[in-house]
């Protein structure tokens, strides 16, 4: 899929809880990174843990304690592909230590 394609790597960073995680989750789902099924599932998971509003969070914090907390704690890379672009995206923690 890369093949013959410019790559581009993005780092998202910002303060704690500035939506970094819930910003690049939407973007990837809005190009097409995240399939519609797997997205209700996440809605459903963040739903159980009473964060309905964590969902698009949620695909980027996959760890069981990041999702409990509200918070990122490990950088999380993710790949997607448009037509022209190679994209590598990594979800930075908001906070030095992984609080967030």
């Amino acid at each position: 899929m890369a093949e013959g394609k410019q790559h581009l790597s993005i780092v998202i960073c910002g303060h704690v809880d500035s939506g970094k995680s819930t910003t690049t989750g939407r973007l990837l789902f809005e190009l097409g990174g995240i399939p519609e099924r797997e997205l209700e599932k996440l809605k459903e998971e963040a739903a159980a843990l009473g964060k309905q509003s964590f969902a698009f969070a949620f695909y980027m914090d996959r760890q069981k304690e990041e999702r409990e907390r509200g918070v990122t704690i490990a950088c999380t890379t993710k790949e997607f592909f448009t037509e022209k672009w190679h994209y590598t995206i990594i979800d930075a923690p908001g906070e030095p230590r992984g609080g967030g």
